[in-house]
């Protein structure tokens, strides 16, 4: 979050299942999706506000809300690298194939 500008403390949204963060020019969703029970929850969530395109919808557990979550245009899969973590994104779609490769450098 960092990276897009946000100063403050990112929380995690395990308990609260989402996290909305306001930017200067964007708004960020961080969902984790690991405790519902049926997709169909994700409409008490307001599913269909965080999946417009002016956001960035960050979401942890995507098969958990099948059916309710658009198709992602990146994949992170992060795996442990010795003391840290090792970060391997995958475009999905065109669009997230041009995300990756200006991340890429």
């Amino acid at each position: 979050m960092a990276g897009l500008g946000y100063q403050g403390r990112v929380k995690s949204p395990t308990y609260t299942l989402l996290e909305p963060y306001e930017l200067e020019t964007l708004t960020v969703y961080h969902m984790d999706l690991y405790r519902l029970s049926e997709p169909e929850e994700l409409e008490f969530l307001g599913i269909r506000e965080t999946m417009k395109q002016t956001v960035l919808s960050l979401i942890e557990w995507p098969d958990h809300g099948l059916g309710y979550v658009a198709r992602p245009d990146v994949i992170i899969d992060l795996a442990y690298s010795g003391a840290g973590r090792r970060a391997c994104l995958s475009g999905k779609t065109v669009k997230g194939q041009r995300i990756v490769r200006k991340i890429s450098g």
